[in-house]
């Protein structure tokens, strides 16, 4: 067989549709983890394979020919992987930052744009003869294509770039609401996740100057090289893919999920004045008990030690004592840590055993938080007290 069907570009493509399907099939297999984000980050891979599978067919030389005589259909129902893979992306990054993800009424408004675009699509394409499509396809040239599509294009970049962008949004409100809930949050990395968003919106927003730059030379005969930019995106895309698999894997696992964001957020427990009996409890177990000598301490962990709602005990410590969970509690272990620091019998024992020993699980937290709320670094506060100590005694 010597007839070729892929150019060098055309390897990128299939590359990545590989990859994407390889994986998605890996990880609907696999049975570790946890099974509501496999299938998620399964189905945006599955849906991304699509979109480089429609390019080919739309796009590539000799395999354009190819699929004519298979089936024209072919050169819509990939299409429409433009539309999903957006919006799983979102669902899959909401189910990694939320404990328990549910889909919510609103949430399926997002499938609204595919459902319309379905619609046309069978109006003004399957209803056709097949005679007249494969005509239509054989002629076919971008140049060529009606300013209906090319809005709908437009528009259906615009809208990746819109969920691209909730996407950043959900993982802003992530970084800002884990202090509420957890007092260690240095093994959670956020970077990887927001460098693969902020990937994806770069190829999205490169999708919009093509479009732009097809709406330029056809429409405007102001000649823009809309095929290196699209070249560009498939290049990026391969990239993408393979940093997600491999950090995906590497580091879903340590985010910690928080509560989902109700329909209707309680906004009542704030009208309400606070209790001072169950302030006091709280003081009471914390002097008495001290939970914050845990390691792993959530704020779940300590509203079960209290018997309290979680949500009404971030309340209180939020309104109280003007400080969200991980403040709270560390502030208690700096507290600790400054009277191990202050024992003689401590003098030569390391920071570690004493960060350890304050219920701290990170240095990098420990120091940092020592110096701001005490003003010195954990080694200055135990020289400088011993260093008071012996003068006060000469």
């Amino acid at each position: 067989m010597k007839t070729v069907l892929f150019n060098t570009h055309d390897i990128v493509l299939i590359i990545t549709i590989y990859q994407c399907v390889l994986f998605a099939f890996f990880l609907l297999s696999f049975r570790k983890g946890n099974k509501h984000n496999n299938v998620l980050l399964a189905l945006f891979l599955l849906s991304y394979a699509a979109i480089p599978l429609d390019t080919l067919i739309n796009y590539g030389e000799a395999f354009r020919g190819y699929i004519l005589n298979v089936s024209p259909n072919m050169f819509k129902v990939f299409g429409y992987a433009y539309w999903l893979e957006a919006v799983l992306l979102l669902f899959y990054v909401r189910s990694l930052i939320y404990k328990e993800f549910i889909f919510k009424k609103h949430d399926f408004l997002l499938f609204v744009p595919l459902i319309i675009y379905i619609t046309y699509d069978i109006n003004d394409w399957y209803l056709l003869d097949s005679a007249t499509k494969i005509t239509t396809l054989s002629n076919f040239h971008p140049a060529d294509e009606p300013l209906q599509s090319r809005f709908i294009g437009l528009f259906r970049e615009c809208f990746r770039l819109f969920c691209g962008v909730l996407c950043l949004i959900e993982l802003q409100g992530y970084q800002k609401k884990i202090k509420d809930c957890f007092a260690d949050i240095e093994t959670v990395s956020l970077t990887w996740l927001k460098i693969l968003v902020i990937g994806f919106l770069f190829i999205r927003t490169d999708a919009i100057l093509v479009s732009l730059a097809m709406f330029s030379s056809f429409e405007f005969d102001l000649i823009i090289n809309y095929e290196v930019l699209g070249l560009i995106s498939n290049y990026t895309v391969l990239l993408l893919i393979s940093v997600l698999i491999f950090f995906s894997l590497r580091h879903s696992s340590v985010f910690k999920g928080i509560e989902q964001p109700r329909e209707q957020t309680s906004l009542k427990v704030d009208k309400h004045p606070i209790d001072l009996d169950i302030v006091n409890k709280i003081l009471g177990v914390m002097k008495t008990q001290k939970p914050y000598l845990n390691h792993l301490l959530t704020l779940e962990n300590l509203a079960n030690q209290l018997e309290l709602p979680p949500r009404y005990l971030s309340q209180i410590i939020n309104r109280h004592f003007k400080q969200n969970f991980f403040e709270f509690i560390n502030s208690y272990r700096i507290d600790e840590s400054k009277q191990l620091l202050q024992m003689s019998e401590n003098s030569r024992v390391t920071m570690l055993k004493i960060m350890e020993l304050a219920g701290f699980n990170s240095k990098a937290t420990f120091n940092t938080f020592f110096k701001k709320t005490v003003g010195l670094t954990p080694t200055q506060f135990r020289k400088e007290y011993h260093k008071t100590q012996q003068e006060a005694a000469a």
